[in-house]
């Protein structure tokens, strides 16, 4: 079993996944809004390179005051037709990645940068949809939530803290939790590039406490001060930014 998170738009790498030919489970952020490293994605898109370059300059400063501040300017100019552009440029974007999704079979939920009506839409025949869900998959007894706490983009779906507990507290003992976004552990959540400790769920963090089930896997951080921690008697592994690395995190099969 092959799990990725964090796509935005690496479609050719999702191909050579998929051509492996083994369960797939996806854990959100498949558009691609905005590449920090390059400038590229759909605010580049929509909005010009040199818009979003300099979205990206000023998050490698670190100046998040600048950052807000460019983005609230920009949003105050925000008609109608812009949200639709970037509306467009998602549904082209999921289009795309169903193309390259074509033999896959698994499940997938929805990350913060994810406009999850569309996803659903777009998954192919043999991809599921999950959110607040458990699976059986390759002998493991599998629980689904997905979202976060911020949303950007219209259509987007933020999750609360007490949404994620109430999914949390009807999943009983699972033997893997799913999640886009990692527990409240500082080094799970804390990303060495930006020096910010991002979103993160204290009832994640709970039920794995209380439940122990035997992985705990998510994504969302792209560089991670740790990819890996144990809570007790589970492994709470970030799959990593599948955009840059192209790599999956791979399961055994349970007999």
């Amino acid at each position: 079993m092959l799990v990725i998170s964090d796509l935005h738009g690496n479609n050719e790498a999702v191909r050579r996944i998929v051509a492996r030919r083994q369960p797939l489970i996806i854990l959100g952020d498949f558009l691609n809004y905005v590449d920090y490293r390059t400038g590229h994605g759909m605010v580049a898109e929509v909005l010009g390179i040199d818009f979003a370059r300099r979205v990206a300059a000023y998050r490698a400063r670190q100046d998040f005051a600048g950052w807000r501040e460019l983005w609230g300017e920009a949003s105050s100019d925000f008609d109608g037709d812009v949200r639709s552009a970037f509306t467009a440029a998602a549904a082209r974007q999921y289009d795309e990645m169903r193309t390259a999704l074509v033999g896959a079979s698994g499940y997938a939920t929805f990350g913060n940068v994810d406009v999850p009506d569309l996803l659903r839409a777009a998954l192919p025949d043999d991809m599921s949809f999950v959110h607040g869900d458990v699976v059986e998959l390759a002998g493991y007894r599998i629980g689904f939530v997905g979202g976060a706490y911020a949303a950007p983009l219209a259509g987007s779906v933020s999750v609360s803290e007490d949404e994620v507990g109430d999914i949390l507290a009807g999943f009983g003992r699972v033997d893997i939790l799913c999640s886009h976004i990692p527990p409240a552990v500082d080094p799970l959540r804390t990303d060495v590039i930006t020096g910010r400790r991002e979103r993160a769920s204290q009832a994640i963090l709970s039920y794995v406490t209380t439940y122990q089930p035997d992985y705990h896997l998510f994504g969302d951080v792209h560089q991670p001060q740790a990819s890996r921690w144990q809570v007790g008697e589970t492994r709470c592994q970030n799959v990593g930014y599948f955009r840059a690395t192209g790599r999956a995190f791979e399961l055994p099969d349970r007999a």
